[in-house]
């Protein structure tokens, strides 16, 4: 019989005064007799800093290539104790400005050791820290530095400009700005011009010299403020307090246990994901909870491969993006090999996968193959990855069992939000059946499913389907200063996702689309559109797509980004020439990729309402520069379709002439 990972714990309700049904409620089977109890003593997430700087205070702890005439060298780093001591006097020179515990200090740029001391300075303090999105243009930082009241503005060198030119409309709450390098004397006066102060980051530290009373720390304060975009390019400030930090904290470390993975003192953890998003942010705090090293990296895509390699960690998180792109880089150097290697790469392949679906654990399911074929894949990780981690969207189901047998290291996939404050759902790395699932609740989180009449989704029926609810410690508070959005999302005490999710017979979860991504067609079909892209992006001649459909009309159009070497391997074979850009033009290119894309949706079980009826090749990437994705590769609809729209009009117009004739 198979194994279930959830129990019942509350009865469902049928629909009743205009409210629809709601499926049963369910927690983990790890905390079946009541939600995880929270550790008495630890207050705010200070406590996981300070706790670990007396315990390790000789580990390394942050650290960064150093940069020497354009060339980035070794990892320099900073131990516990040394990070400390800055810290204190960071914090002291926050309140020797007049900063009172409760009150907002921003933090703006990429991932760097500067970015978690100006953190760890406002949480000695309690002072709130708002983190901005280092890709957020001036009209978000405006909005966000205006709305979050940031009296003070810990600012990467680069960014310091764009925070200059948003500061006459803040100047009822903005005191200084630091630099978390050094400051020119221009932009200090242009900053004094307009009424604030400025300072390198070496001055604002000299100015701590005061040892302020700590305030006392309550769970329920507010720790942080993370504002999200979502998809709509809206920001909303989400209030995440100290008690739910520390929640996600603690469900990240119950998680590992039951994987038996927990990170120790000797591991040391990657950090590229914006730590302005909640998934660095948890995952960061957990690691200096044990101790562990954090490096960074130089912030540029092209080199983050060999910041890994140089850094060598032993924990890497990415998001579906990432690894897709991992993916597709190890598949098109086997395929680029001899016919030998092939044969002996999917072989191995064939026969771990086998072990692995009989329940052998990763490093008992081919010990053989990992040393002589899959080193390999590790190395390209640094040599020493240990623990895979997914989060922000769903791993697509080929790429995580192709991670899962060729990394040589486990893999966890997760579900959560920025107001879940990170995981509410998660797999047990060593359970293989749980590949295409985000896993059973933490065991912080009650959940159940909502059901959606008018899409056909019952959360009562064999197969549960609805809106993803929650209810647990790890729950956002509210949007700050906006109770309305608050009083939407919120009823008789379960948060709504707006996230479709599907139980499964052993009880975890399976993500299928998000509410607001699915619409209808003009003869009255439901369209997951979320669910076509995750399919049609499986077509190794592309690297991305988004699907777009509207209920004035009957059929899909699509914009692909190919595959370089894809397209150009088409041409040679059919006589063609030209540069990049002029073959994506060329019809017959075109209706290539679009059959090829249709042949992928048809072995994959797509109905043939969502099969696409016209492409634009597009030649560049989905940029955040251009908006058109967020800071976790998530595609921006909305923005999508203004961008595209003259595109989007066309395709329609062209398809149904072809119709015609």
């Amino acid at each position: 019989m198979e194994e279930t990972y959830t129990v019942k714990v509350g009865e469902a309700t049928p629909a009743a005064g205009g409210k629809p049904s709601a499926g049963p409620v369910y927690r983990s089977i790890y905390s079946k007799d009541g939600l995880m109890k929270l550790p008495e003593d630890i207050l705010s997430p200070w406590d996981f800093f300070s706790g670990a700087v007396k315990q390790y205070p000789k580990n390394k702890m942050l650290g960064q290539r150093k940069v020497s005439d354009g060339k980035a060298g070794d990892y320099v780093w900073l131990t516990y104790e040394e990070v400390y001591q800055k810290v204190i006097k960071i914090g002291s020179a926050i309140r020797s400005l007049g900063v009172k515990p409760g009150g907002h200090c921003g933090i703006y740029g990429s991932n760097c050791p500067e970015w978690v001391m100006a953190m760890q300075a406002c949480n000695s303090q309690g002072i709130c820290y708002v983190p901005l999105y280092d890709t957020l243009g001036a009209n978000a930082v405006e909005f966000i530095m205006d709305h979050a009241e940031i009296s003070i503005a810990f600012v990467q060198e680069s960014k310091i400009q764009s925070v200059l030119s948003v500061v006459k409309k803040c100047r009822a709450h903005i005191k200084a700005i630091v630099s978390f390098g050094d400051v020119t004397s221009e932009l200090k006066r242009e900053a004094e011009q307009l009424g604030v102060s400025c300072f390198s980051w070496e001055e604002f530290s000299s100015m701590g010299k005061q040892n302020y009373e700590l305030p006392k720390k309550q769970k329920d304060d507010i720790c942080t403020i993370m504002y999200t975009s979502g998809t709509t390019g809206d920001p909303k400030g989400v209030i995440i307090t100290n008690r739910a930090l520390i929640a996600g904290v603690m469900t990240t470390e119950h998680l590992l246990k039951v994987t038996d993975k927990v990170v120790a003192e000797d591991d040391s953890y990657f950090s590229y994901l914006p730590l302005a998003h909640i998934f660095d942010q948890v995952i960061g705090n957990y690691c200096i909870s044990k101790g562990a090293s954090i490096g960074f990296w130089q912030a540029d895509i092209r080199y983050l491969m060999e910041d890994v390699q140089m850094m060598k960690p032993t924990v890497f998180c990415g998001v579906p993006r990432v690894y897709d792109r991992i993916y597709t880089g190890i598949n098109q150097k086997i395929q680029s090999g001899g016919m030998i290697a092939k044969s002996l790469f999917q072989y191995a392949y064939n026969y771990k996968l086998g072990n692995l679906r009989k329940g052998l654990k990763q490093d008992e399911a081919s010990p053989f193959f990992d040393k002589i074929v899959f080193s390999k894949i590790k190395e390209g990780l640094g040599g020493r990855i240990r623990l895979l981690l997914s989060g922000a969207a769903p791993l697509p189901r080929h790429v995580e069992e192709f991670m899962r047998v060729t990394s040589c290291s486990v893999l966890v996939q997760g579900y959560g939000l920025t107001e879940s404050c990170s995981g509410c759902f998660t797999s047990i790395a060593n359970v293989f059946s749980m590949i295409g699932s985000v896993g059973p609740p933490v065991t912080t989180i009650e959940a159940r499913l909502e059901s959606i009449p008018e899409m056909g989704y019952d959360a009562l029926s064999n197969v549960p389907r609805g809106e993803i609810c929650l209810r647990g410690h790890t729950l956002f508070s509210g949007y700050y200063k906006r109770p309305d959005l608050t009083e939407e999302v919120f009823s008789d005490g379960w948060f709504h996702t707006g996230d479709i999710g599907e139980w499964q017979p052993d009880g975890t979860m399976k993500i299928i689309d998000r509410k607001k991504n699915i619409f209808k067609l003009s003869q009255g079909e439901y369209v997951a559109v979320e669910v076509l892209e995750s399919a049609y992006v499986q077509s190794p001649l592309i690297t991305s797509v988004w699907v777009y459909g509207n209920s004035f009309e009957s059929f899909l159009v699509a914009v692909v980004v190919p595959e370089k070497q894809a397209i150009e391997d088409w041409a040679a074979q059919n006589n063609k020439t030209g540069n990049f850009a002029e073959l994506c033009n060329d019809p017959k290119a075109r209706m290539y990729i679009q059959d090829e894309l249709n042949k992928t949706g048809k072995r994959l079980g797509l109905r043939g309402f969502e099969m696409l009826k016209a492409i634009h090749l597009e030649t560049t990437p989905f940029s955040i520069e251009k908006d058109l994705v967020t800071p976790t590769f998530k595609l921006k609809r909305p923005q999508l379709l203004k961008y595209y729209k003259d595109c989007i009009d066309q395709l329609y117009k062209d398809a149904k002439v072809g119709n015609k004739q």
